[in-house]
């Protein structure tokens, strides 16, 4: 459409009501030609994050939406809700800790325009994590570079710029409930960029990304978006299988020859531990597929949208128009029934 921005930029926020203020003053700052809009999705924040955004948007500037979410959904799925809102040529995703500086926003934007790609993933020269996080990333990465198409050696951060085009397809073709940003736009393109930015340390607080946490956005990259583990478990079985009756031709061997029971006991309880416990992994592996699938079928929600709140253009003061989506209005991409009206 002729009034869409050239650029979207989508924040989850999470225990970020010390820090997103700061961020979207200096997003707002920045000159982005054909404009600019804010989506910032507040994710089931436990702090006063959705009050200090609503008064975001209730400020003058380039326009920001927030969603508030109905509770907690984790980063992607908030990611996901704020794709479906954004009406950018680009849309930008960042983190609202402001360890990913604002001033790296044109230049990424620029470097996706200019160079015609459909996403740019950025990287860094330093990471400014803690040691067990660069770890933890580091695994994800290798994981990724075998389980889904992502080109060799790319860096999978979350401060990205996707075009229009890969923005649309992910949300018009995933509607489940675990959602991998990165394998949805893999699916879609090999066209990716990549951009070194600038890491800095976090000013405040600490990081959303538990142990727990990033255990649970592994195991949707690991189970959602491929199916080698699968493959592997019945190699592994195969191997296994063919291991044991290797193993069992030779006991037979022995008893006959030798004409008494052969020895190694220990060993056997141990060979049988062993394997019992890899039968038990790979029953729990497909039973992830299975419980996955069944919590797909039964339309486990994505997110759900309590409430948006933008600034109303009619209003000259701090007015802030809020809409309510209505239980049959998929997820928050289309347009909203219920409008009231907030502020002064």
């Amino acid at each position: 459409m002729a009034d869409d921005p050239a650029l979207s930029i989508v924040v989850p926020v999470y225990n970020g009501a010390a820090t997103v203020g700061e961020l979207v003053g200096a997003l707002r700052a920045l000159d982005i030609p054909g404009g600019l809009e804010i989506v910032l999705v507040v994710d089931g924040s436990p702090d006063n994050s959705l009050e200090v955004c609503k008064q975001l948007a209730a400020d003058p500037g380039p326009p920001v939406t927030v969603l508030s979410l109905s509770r907690n959904y984790g980063e992607h799925n908030a990611v996901m809700a704020g794709l479906s809102r954004a009406r950018g040529t680009y849309t930008i995703t960042m983190d609202d800790d402001l360890q990913n500086p604002p001033g790296e926003v044109k230049r990424l934007f620029e470097y996706a325009r200019d160079g015609s790609y459909d996403a740019v993933y950025t990287y860094y020269d330093e990471k400014k994590h803690a040691a067990w996080r660069n770890l933890g990333s580091r695994f994800t990465n290798w994981c990724a570079d075998r389980l889904i198409d992502k080109p060799r050696g790319l860096y999978l951060s979350s401060f990205r710029c996707l075009s229009a085009f890969v923005r649309e397809h992910i949300v018009a073709t995933y509607e489940g409930p675990y959602p991998y940003v990165d394998g949805l736009v893999f699916q879609i393109t090999q066209n990716v960029g990549r951009l070194q930015v600038e890491h800095l340390p976090r000013i405040e607080g600490r990081s959303n990304y538990t142990l727990p946490r990033l255990f649970r956005l592994w195991l949707s990259m690991f189970s959602n978006f491929s199916v080698i583990p699968l493959r592997f478990a019945t190699l592994f079985g195969i191997a296994f299988g063919t291991l044991g009756a290797l193993a069992a031709i030779i006991v037979i061997v022995e008893a006959i020859s030798a004409r008494k029971a052969p020895q190694g006991w220990a060993s056997l309880m141990v060979a049988v531990l062993v394997l019992a416990g890899v039968q038990l992994v790979v029953v729990g592996l497909i039973g992830e597929y299975l419980g996955r699938m069944f919590l797909a079928v039964n339309r486990k929600p994505q997110y759900v949208v309590r409430e948006i709140f933008r600034r109303n253009p009619a209003d000259a003061g701090d007015g802030l128009k809020v809409e309510r989506p209505t239980a049959d209005t998929k997820a928050a991409g289309q347009p909203h029934r219920q409008i009231s009206q907030l502020g002064p």
